[in-house]
């Protein structure tokens, strides 16, 4: 049915990996498109939605592992290639080096 499908990786060069910040940057971008996108730390699964913020938090990626991601709908080569460019530029993530924020509790 789905007539577009796209894959990808990218290696995670943020220095905190794919954590809280980066993974609410993920998921909101991943909303953005029509695309069902999944992502995995190994090139054959386990597969998670990348839509979900749970999920992508379960991933645990640190620093220089290497993500993979595949969509599947009409804009799916679109979303690979945002996803690719939002990690390439490490998240937006400026602050990767702090171990945690002051007065923030991590749960």
């Amino acid at each position: 049915m789905d007539e577009s499908a796209a894959t990808s990786s990218v290696v995670l060069t943020n220095a905190i990996g794919l954590h809280a910040r980066p993974s609410v940057k993920l998921t909101k971008l991943a909303k953005t498109f029509s695309a069902a996108i999944e992502l995995a730390s190994a090139p054959d699964g386990p597969w998670v939605d990348a839509k979900s913020i749970v999920k992508v938090m379960a991933v645990k990626a640190t620093k220089g592992a290497t993500l993979y991601f595949r969509a599947r709908g009409d804009d799916a080569k679109e979303a690979l290639a945002a996803v690719r460019h939002l990690a390439g530029r490490g998240f937006d993530d400026q602050g990767g080096h702090e171990e945690s924020a002051p007065g923030e509790a991590n749960g």
